[in-house]
């Protein structure tokens, strides 16, 4: 049974959400406490699961209970509850919560968000690597990605459509807004699952208040390299995935899904590169040596590969469901049934393609990537169109080497 504590400062407002989740009391065992320094005392107790916080606290806000959560209790999914009219506050807690949720809610908005923030939980079998994602505060943000950002913010005469082209070209930054705009704090009817709309809706100045705040995008800062691994090459591979799941038929719906997900696929490798840099380098170290894919070798050290982190950290972030379950199975699309070309199977697909096809070729040291899985494939009867397929991909690295903007 999942542990959920709620802290706000206000008795009533305590009242009322007990009130309210009164009819949740058998599916989840419920604490509700006042003030940040009480959660803390109760954290350190008793486990708990999620805490769900408000922002506006006397002493110990919820920008600084969350963010001492993170450091002390980092497997804990962290979620604000503050109202509308505390965008700045919620915004100092951008880096340390999964998810953002508006005063007075609901219980069916409660319930969803806590149980899509837990739901992927299943797929981490240890807790090692639960506590390493639930520690992430932010990924690292390419140095030239966040200087064009800041350049392009500074020059009121530019365009959405300008930065949306400087956004997709980070995984990051992509990942961090998709993941504030999907949250409930902005009341949105539907999901968002392409960067073009997730900027269009916040707009320049709620992307400036985001990249200005050095609390939101850490840049990334040069490191011991790590041999066999470039976060250089990550994101042009990451960039190129995208750009070919876009050459692959499917409905605008599905295609879009698919742009996204084959963007963010590796995600999980910034994270265990970042946060867990000695099993990742052994992970390397192991594929390279016995010349298997990454993620088999990740698979065999911890039962998870960095497809499944990187979907577990997308999952709490709030992400839209289809992008987190395409990063999740891209390497092992049969674990879904399907009859059709979904997005996870095309960015199964465009992975493959992009590895054979590279920007730039891989450097020796580089671990061997993973084949296509043929007897999916062939169920699904799209063998016969590889070919075109091929040429696609080729022609979008061709587009990538001569510095072409990313297909719309």
């Amino acid at each position: 049974m999942k542990r959920i504590l709620f802290v706000d400062d206000e008795p009533r407002v305590l009242e009322r959400l007990r009130e309210t989740l009164a009819p949740q009391q058998g599916q989840w065992e419920i604490g509700f406490v006042q003030g940040g320094e009480h959660a803390l005392k109760l954290l350190n107790a008793a486990p708990y699961d999620v805490i769900v916080s408000d922002i506006k606290m006397p002493g110990m806000d919820g920008a600084a209970l969350l963010n001492t959560v993170c450091q002390t209790h980092p497997g804990i999914v962290r979620i604000v509850l503050s109202s509308q009219n505390e965008l700045e506050g919620a915004l100092r807690a951008v880096p340390v919560a999964h998810q953002f949720l508006v005063k007075p809610c609901d219980l069916n908005t409660l319930r969803v968000a806590i149980e899509r923030a837990t739901s992927l939980s299943g797929l981490l079998s240890s807790k090692l690597l639960a506590s390493i994602v639930g520690s992430v505060r932010d990924l690292p943000v390419l140095p030239r990605t966040y200087l064009a950002l800041r350049q392009a913010l500074a020059d009121p005469e530019t365009s959405i459509k300008q930065i949306v082209r400087i956004v997709e070209q980070d995984v990051a930054v992509s990942a961090k807004i998709l993941q504030i705009v999907n949250s409930s704090f902005f009341g949105l009817p539907r999901e968002i699952s392409t960067v073009r709309t997730a900027v269009s809706f916040l707009g320049v100045d709620m992307v400036q208040n985001l990249v200005l705040s050095a609390e939101v995008f850490r840049v990334f800062e040069k490191a011991a390299a790590i041999p066999g691994f470039s976060f250089e090459e990550l994101h042009a591979h990451s960039q190129l995935v995208a750009r070919i799941a876009a050459q692959i038929p499917a409905s605008s719906h599905t295609r879009g899904i698919a742009i996204v997900a084959g963007l963010l696929h590796d995600v999980g490798k910034l994270v265990l590169a970042t946060r867990s840099r000695n099993h990742f380098v052994r992970a390397l170290s192991g594929a390279r040596e016995e010349a298997r894919p990454l993620f088999s070798v990740e698979e065999e050290l911890i039962g998870v590969s960095h497809a499944e982190t990187g979907a577990y950290l997308l999952g709490i972030w709030g992400l839209p469901s289809p992008i987190v379950e395409a990063v999740a199975h891209h390497h092992h699309p049969e674990r879904v049934p399907q009859e059709t070309l979904d997005a996870i199977a095309i960015v199964h697909i465009a992975n493959f393609l992009a590895h054979e096809h590279p920007v730039q070729p891989p450097s020796d040291d580089a671990p061997p990537h993973q084949v296509i899985a043929l007897e999916f494939v062939e169920n699904l009867g799209i063998v016969g169109q590889f070919a075109e397929w091929e040429d696609a991909a080729e022609g979008a690295a061709e587009e990538m080497r001569s510095g072409e903007t990313a297909p719309r």
